[in-house]
């Protein structure tokens, strides 16, 4: 049986994916589970925020092996397979396979293996090649018996992340409260189904048992409002004639339901709205914490103490919630 893999994915930039895998997967950890997170990303800056430049450059000048995921799949470019990727472990039970600007350069084989999934041909290597995030996903999850998956994924609606989404069981959707964001959203609910879809008839015209393959479920949990991109010479009446549109694009261009537009509060789709917790994101990514992790030795003091509390209870509660939103998912699709 697979494990889950949750995606964090918006094609607009800047709306804290990064930051909500990087939190989300330790606070995870706290919870117990054991989580694999999957740095997608061509500009790899998850991996960025775990490992510090040193140990980047001996991941990415390693002659040999597959130090990085897109060294795992990296031979398939040629006449090769997938490898078994090498997993960081950064907390107990917190692994990551670590990501690589070099995986740009994966998006033309991607675009071929598309179209000749559809062949009559032999299939085996456009299904590998078009299901090979999923299997490394998978196999590193198998290293160290982990409970779930999270991805990280750069803001387009490439190939790459549509190889991305396919591998994905379940997708959460960050979101800034801007025009852009709004717009993207748009976007983004006919694009998850066309590549359900288009991905269920390449299914159905798989006919090898050669090897697994990811369901490409996609199934959305909700959206998470990101409070980072208020300035403050911004109106907040301007903050929230963006914020109180989300709901009625969201149910309209993700779910296709008619429901009366509401505000993110009384939305059950809306999974949290996370404050930016400015003082304590520098602090964050000088000792490589978790903010909510903190310590007064880390200068989390007076006023950035109690953020630290604050910001600790909001990441559980989504974390809870996902894991909730999850759950309930599986169980409405009757899924094993």
């Amino acid at each position: 049986m697979s494990v889950p893999v949750l995606t964090f994915f918006n094609n607009k930039g800047g709306v804290g994916k990064t930051s909500l895998v990087y939190h989300l997967s330790s606070m995870f950890s706290e919870l117990g589970l054991k989580v694999v997170a999957v740095d997608l990303d061509a500009q790899a800056n998850l991996t960025a925020a775990y490992l510090d430049e040193d140990k980047l450059e001996n991941l990415w000048e390693q002659q040999s092996g597959p130090t990085t995921l897109y060294r795992a799949i990296e031979p398939l470019t040629r006449v090769g397979d997938i490898e078994e990727p090498s997993l960081v472990e950064v907390a107990p039970q917190l692994h990551l396979v670590p990501g690589d600007v070099a995986l740009a350069s994966f998006e033309d084989t991607l675009s071929e293996a598309w179209p000749a999934s559809m062949g009559d041909n032999n299939l085996y290597r456009p299904f590998r090649i078009l299901s090979s995030f999923w299997q490394i996903a998978q196999m590193a999850a198998s290293q160290v018996e982990a409970d779930i998956i999270l991805v990280d994924v750069g803001p387009n609606l490439g190939a790459i992340n549509r190889s991305v989404l396919i591998a994905s069981d379940y997708v959460a959707i960050p979101l800034g409260a801007d025009l852009f964001s709004l717009q993207g959203l748009k976007n983004l609910g006919p694009t998850l189904r066309s590549w359900r879809n288009l991905w269920k008839k390449r299914l159905d015209n798989w006919k090898s048992p050669a090897f697994e393959l990811p369901q490409g479920r996609m199934n959305p949990l909700g959206y998470i409002l990101q409070q980072h991109s208020v300035r403050l010479s911004r109106p907040v009446k301007a903050y929230d004639k963006w914020v109180n549109r989300m709901p009625a694009v969201y149910h309209d261009s993700v779910l296709q339901d008619s429901t009366i537009a509401v505000t993110p509060a009384e939305d059950v789709e809306c999974l949290a709205t996370l404050k930016h917790y400015r003082s304590l994101i520098p602090m964050g990514q000088e000792t490589r914490k978790p903010i909510f992790k903190l310590t007064p030795a880390d200068g989390a003091i007076g006023s950035h103490a109690q953020a630290v509390v604050d910001a600790y209870r909001d990441f559980k509660q989504l974390a809870e919630k996902l894991l909730e939103r999850m759950k309930t998912t599986k169980s409405s699709l009757g899924t094993p």
